[in-house]
Formats: structure tokens, sequence, C-alpha cells
């Protein structure tokens, strides 16, 4: 799941639409507000899901009419989210220390979120979890997997912490910023994982693929935070299909030779490097919704995020009935990949 903040409701209905269909997840990947939101999934038992990713989003609302709702989160903050950092008030270039060089503070978020997400059970594999962060120091993409890490809030915290705006998070010795600075669509974790599995892999996606061409200001750069937060996860797919299709030539090479050369020590490590895996990738796209504005990032109005989570679930609800995952493969690479806006 990708971040994107308040457009990350159309992730909850999305995965309402799954929970309703009986599809749960072996494993969830998220960053930013998708790390909040599959933390809240992660963290609970399947029949209390829905609900927790309802009181969450319900609790971020500051119940202003419009246009009130879209500047408030500016000048006040987001009620169980976020609120304006008082050491602004020196100025932006006083030196306030890595904890405090932001425009936000979340102490609201502190609290809300372990009242949502049990840990524990998020810890225990039950589905398993992983989420993004971007170490500030070096400026890599630093994955924190249930599997083998325990993680904790400070993990969801610094997830979602972006830069300016939200502060830096302590984690072991190293401070971190929002994964999506680095990477917004985390859908190589699958495929990078070893030894790999064959796969249904439902990336729900909240900045629009495609678009129209702007034609004022701020349809220009609403177009450009979709491109910068959105195309990336096009390139990581085309990458991963290149490097599945490299794994199914090592795979046919290795059975072309004679056994003798097969059970040799060398090729049975090279045949590491193969698999016969296939995959599965179905992309739940959102689209723009009429009304958006270049505000729609931080819109956390009751009205909005429920236009959102109706939008998330009707298009999962789309792509479940037609089940994409039941076509075959490409025959070269053995992955498919669907687009919800695309399907027939």
């Amino acid at each position: 799941m990708q971040g994107g903040g308040a457009p990350g409701a159309y992730q909850a209905g999305a995965y309402q639409a799954l929970h309703e269909a009986g599809i749960e997840p072996d494993w969830v990947i998220g960053t930013s507000i998708g790390a909040i939101n599959g933390a809240i999934i992660a963290g609970n038992k399947a029949p209390d899901r829905v609900a927790k990713l309802k009181a969450f989003w319900d609790s971020l609302d500051s119940r202003l009419p419009e246009p009130w709702s879209q500047i408030s989160p500016l000048v006040a903050g987001v009620p169980g989210f976020f609120y304006p950092n008082p050491a602004l008030a020196w100025g932006v270039d006083t030196q306030v220390g890595i904890e405090q060089a932001a425009m936000y503070l979340v102490e609201p978020l502190k609290k809300v979120l372990p009242t949502l997400v049990d840990f524990d059970l998020l810890n225990s594999g039950g589905p398993r979890f992983t989420v993004g962060l971007t170490a500030i120091e070096t400026g890599a993409m630093r994955y924190f997997d249930s599997k083998q890490d325990k993680i904790v809030l400070d993990h969801i915290l610094g997830s979602s912490a972006v830069p300016p705006c939200f502060p830096a998070v302590l984690i072991d010795g190293q401070y971190y910023w929002d994964g999506g600075v680095y990477s917004n669509s985390p859908v190589e974790v699958v495929f990078d994982e070893f030894p790999r599995h064959s796969s249904v892999v439902i990336a729900v996606q909240i900045w629009p693929t495609h678009g129209p061409q702007p034609a004022s200001l701020s349809q220009a750069f609403m177009r450009v935070k979709d491109i910068l937060f959105g195309s990336r996860s096009r390139g990581h797919i085309m990458r991963q299909a290149q490097l599945h299709r490299m794994r199914r030539i090592v795979r046919e090479l290795v059975e072309m030779l004679p056994e003798e050369k097969r059970n040799s020590p060398r090729v049975k490590e090279l045949a590491g490097w193969g698999c016969t895996t296939t995959m599965h990738l179905v992309e739940i796209n959102a689209q723009p919704l009429d009304g958006d504005s270049n505000a729609r990032d931080f819109d956390f109005s009751r009205a909005t995020v429920q236009k959102r989570w109706r939008a998330g679930y009707a298009d999962a609800s789309r792509t479940i009935s037609r089940q994409p995952w039941n076509d075959a493969t490409d025959p070269a690479t053995d992955i498919m990949v669907y687009a919800s806006d695309a399907l027939p």
C-alpha cells in the first residue's frame, strides 16, 4: 500500500471489499499512510479490521465545512494525527534538533495508534507485516519486517514521517523519514523475497497512474504529485518482470545440462538464481475524483474520506468479481499484471 496522506482512505475501502469477499492477506506491506492502514490490518484479528480502520479515519475528521476542511489542516492540524509545531515560532532557521525540525508534531497519532493496533498480534506473523522507511543520513530505503524484526510504534511513525511536515524518528540509533521519500510503491519487496513463492500481489495505489492534461496551475501541481509518488511502481514492475524472465532462462539452461553437470556444487549454486514461481500482480488504482484539488493529500474531511473509501470499495469489488488471478500468465515470464482501471 502506497503513501499519500488523506487519499489513503481509498485503501481502507479496498480492504473492506477484500474482507467481505473472504480474501485476507498473508503479508501486508505499506509505506506512510499505507503503513498506518497496514498496521491496523495486521495488528487486529480479521473480524475487527474494518471497524478499526473506520475508527482511525473517523478520528481524523475536523468536522469543518468546505473550504475550511482543506485549509484548516495547514493551520490547525488534524485531530487524531498532528498539530503545528510550536518551535516554528522562533523561525525556520532555529536550531531545534532533528526531532523538532518539522512543521507539525504527531503526538495525537502516538496516542491513537496504540488503541487501534495490537503490536503483539502484529508481530505474531499472521499476517506478516513489512514497513518501509528512509534512512536520513544515507538516503537508503530500509524495510523492517515482522518475520525478523520486532515492529513497534516508532516504525509506523517513522514510515509516515513525511518531511518537512513531520519529525524524524529514531530507531536503533538511526533517524528515519517516510519510506515514500525513496520508494512510495513497495511492490519490489514481494518479488525480491527469497525463497520465492507463487503469489497474487494486490497493490492498492492511491495516486492515479493516468490523468488528463492540466489546464491550470493547480491541476499541474496535482498531476506532478501523481507522477512523483505513483509512477515508480510501473518501473518496479517492469524491472521485476525482466528479472523473473532471467530466472526462467537460468532454470532452462540448467535443465539443458547433462545430469552429471547439474549435480555439481557450482551448478547447484547457480541454479538457485532460477525459479518456477508464477506471479499475478493486481493493481487497484484510484482515479481522480470530482472536486479534487491540490489539497487532496491533506483533506481529511468526513465527506471526502467517505468518498474515497467508497471509491476504493467499488474498484476492489469490481476487480474481485473479475478474478484476474485465474487468468493464464505470460509464458515468457510467468508474470501477469492487471490494472483495475483497464480491466474489461
